[in-house]
């Protein structure tokens, strides 16, 4: 592998509104269920046009979804147009932890991890504990980074890391794909369609 670029969005760059995005997110599951999880990914130009979807599946609870989504993308006939990779939180199936650094560094690409709340490592610490090697995944999630908080409106705020892209442009990327409720839309896209497919329709708020 190329040696990892400390940004792969230049900071000095402007982002245009159509830069292509890709948002993921996985499928809802069962407490208790165990086997193959549904993770999608939509491709839009910036918060507006929906331009394709790519799926994969990874292990509930499991160490695969590094690999996995690494390539969904990398094989993707969309690869060469995306310009940075937005997740809804650091771990999908339950407790499977993507490394985002070497997310970014596989795909060329720069990650946001997005979440609603202030992550709470000691109540996520206490949930963790039946999950297999727990505390190695604790360890990967530590390994993401600062948390950023980003204020959506005068109401809404949300919480952001990034993995080989700067706090400053993350937001500005943040802006632009934000343009129904609050989250970014590529991953509003992808959690509606998942539910879609798992539960025959989504249900609650993306």
């Amino acid at each position: 592998m190329r040696k990892p670029k400390k940004y792969y969005m230049d900071p000095k760059k402007r982002i245009k509104k159509e830069i292509r995005l890709i948002g993921i997110d996985d499928s809802p599951f069962e407490k208790g269920q165990k086997g193959e999880v549904l993770v999608l990914g939509t491709i839009h130009r910036g918060g507006s046009d929906f331009e394709g979807l790519i799926s994969t599946t990874i292990e509930k609870d499991g160490w695969n979804s590094t690999d996995r989504i690494t390539e969904m993308i990398n094989r993707s006939r969309h690869k060469d147009q995306l310009q940075c990779i937005m997740i809804d939180g650091i771990a999908v199936g339950g407790f499977n932890v993507i490394d985002i650094n070497e997310l970014a560094d596989r795909t060329r690409l720069p990650v946001i991890v997005v979440v609603r709340r202030q992550p709470n490592m000691e109540m996520i610490a206490n949930a963790i504990q039946n999950v297999p090697d727990h505390e190695k995944k604790m360890e990967l999630m530590k390994k993401a980074g600062k948390v950023y908080e980003y204020k959506v409106n005068d109401e809404s705020k949300m919480y952001f890391q990034v993995a080989r892209i700067h706090a400053k442009k993350a937001r500005q990327v943040l802006k632009i794909s934000i343009t129904r409720g609050n989250m970014p839309e590529p991953i509003r896209t992808a959690h509606i369609i998942a539910a879609g497919i798992v539960l025959g329709e989504s249900k609650g708020r993306a």
